[in-house]
């Protein structure tokens, strides 16, 4: 038997196998922030002026059924791929990307719809602002929640924020090990 058939059959072997060489790094960097830099750019984009809460809490809704599709979508491609852990990183920069751009859309939305609902008015860049100092927890508090219904908006993402960055990573992290005992480059659990 000669030493590529023999590679083959040796689950060893697999394991010492090298990951993704630098150019399926690039591609799978540069993809990931390419969707992040399209949808920050559709955010923009977006003809967000009507007005009324009933369309923002629509928005946000579906938009949360979205991130939570997208996120299993990503795990079963995890899964599959032959790069489990380039596609985690993918997946992780998809999921981040539409929940902060689906709640700066939610606050824009919703201080044109009630002006005063936070502590100033909003562009669409200040409510990406207050989205991502809120996700990561800063909170300079230069912008803050003034309505009720603001509130319970910021404590939505606050929520979904710790659910995201808690059980996701947990879940990515399982996906990836599963993708990779796929491919027998990793032992299974014992």
């Amino acid at each position: 038997m000669n030493d590529r058939a023999a590679d083959r059959s040796d689950p060893a072997a697999d394991r010492r196998r090298p990951g993704p060489g630098r150019r399926e790094t690039a591609v799978s960097v540069a993809r990931a922030v390419g969707l992040a830099a399209g949808l920050v750019t559709a955010y923009y984009l977006l003809p967000l002026d009507g007005r009324g809460t009933a369309r923002t809490a629509t928005l946000l809704t579906c938009g949360l059924l979205a991130v939570v599709l997208v996120f299993v979508w990503e795990v079963r491609a995890i899964v599959r791929s032959t790069s489990p852990r380039l596609k985690a990183v993918e997946a992780l920069t998809a999921t981040l990307a539409l929940y902060l751009v689906l709640f700066a859309c939610a606050y824009y939305l919703m201080e044109r719809s009630s002006a005063g609902s936070f502590s100033e008015p909003l562009t669409r860049t200040d409510a990406l602002y207050f989205a991502l100092t809120t996700f990561a927890t800063v909170g300079f508090g230069d912008i803050v929640a003034r309505s009720q219904t603001g509130r319970v908006v910021t404590m939505l993402q606050m929520v979904g924020g710790l659910i995201l960055v808690g059980i996701a990573a947990r879940v990515l992290a399982g996906a990836v090990r599963a993708g990779l005992r796929r491919q027998g480059r990793e032992p299974p659990p014992e």
